[in-house]
C-alpha cells in the first residue's frame, strides 16, 4: 500500500510508546508535508541526544556527555537529603513543586519480580556507594505509588535502616496506581511536605 521508505518510516514510528498504527500514520504523512529542513531538523536532534547524552555520574539523571546533570552541578544544592526515584522524568515531576532543594537519585526502575526485575538491575549500589561521601542524612523514597513502587520502597527502608539515615516516604495524596510524570504540583508538594519515617517491617 505503501513505498518501501514510507512503510518503514510508519512502522518506526508505530514502535514508539503511546502511538498506534493510526497515529504513525498520520505523523508520517505530516512529516512528509513539512518543508525537508524541518524534517532535518528532526532527524539531527535524535541523532544528537543519541550521541551526546549519557547518565550523570553522580545520581544517574540524564546529563550532556562527560558532565553533571544540572542538578548535581549546582552546588546551591544540599547534599545532606536525597530524594529517590524511579525514572529521570519524576526529576522534572517532583522540580515543579519547588519544595525540595537537595539531590536525586535515580533508580532506572522499581522491583517487579514478574518481569524479573530484582534488586540487582537497579542503580542501588549506587545510591548505597554516595551516602558517606555526600555526607547523607536523609533518603526520601519517592518512588511511584504502585505495588512496584511500594515494593521498591520498602526494600530500600529495610536496607538504609541500619544506617542510621533518617528514611521518609512522600505522603498519600497521590493517587494508588499513578505515576508521578502525571501528578500536578499542588499533590505532589503536598505528598513532599508530608512525607513520613518508613519503619521497616519487623516480619520475617
Amino acid at each position: 500500500m505503501y513505498t518501501g521508505s514510507l512503510r518503514r518510516l510508519i512502522d518506526e514510528l508505530g514502535r514508539l510508546p503511546g502511538v498506534g498504527p493510526k497515529s504513525a500514520q498520520r505523523i508520517a504523512f505530516y512529516l512528509l508535508k513539512v518543508p525537508t529542513e524541518d524534517a532535518t531538523r528532526l532527524a539531527e536532534a535524535i541523532i544528537d541526544v543519541k550521541e551526546n547524552t549519557e547518565l550523570c555520574p553522580t545520581c544517574l539523571n540524564v546529563a550532556d556527555r562527560g558532565e553533571l546533570c544540572p542538578i548535581c552541578g549546582d552546588a546551591r544544592r544540599s547534599t545532606t537529603t536525597i530524594c529517590v526515584v524511579e525514572d529521570p522524568r519524576d526529576i522534572v515531576a517532583v522540580e515543579r513543586t519547588g519544595q525540595f532543594h537537595g539531590r536525586y537519585h535515580v533508580l532506572h526502575g522499581a522491583l517487579n519480580p514478574l518481569e524479573g526485575t530484582g534488586p540487582d538491575q537497579l542503580k542501588v549500589k549506587e545510591l548505597l556507594g554516595r551516602l558517606e561521601p555526600e555526607g547523607v542524612e536523609e533518603i526520601i523514597l519517592c518512588t511511584n505509588p504502585n505495588l512496584e513502587g511500594e515494593a521498591t520502597a520498602l526494600y530500600l527502608a529495610r536496607l538504609l535502616a541500619p544506617l542510621g539515615l533518617i528514611v521518609t516516604r512522600i505522603a498519600s495524596g497521590l493517587p494508588v496506581g499513578g505515576d508521578l510524570e502525571y501528578a500536578d504540583e499542588l499533590t505532589l508538594g503536598r505528598a513532599l511536605e508530608g512525607r513520613r519515617n518508613v519503619a521497616p517491617s519487623e516480619e520475617n
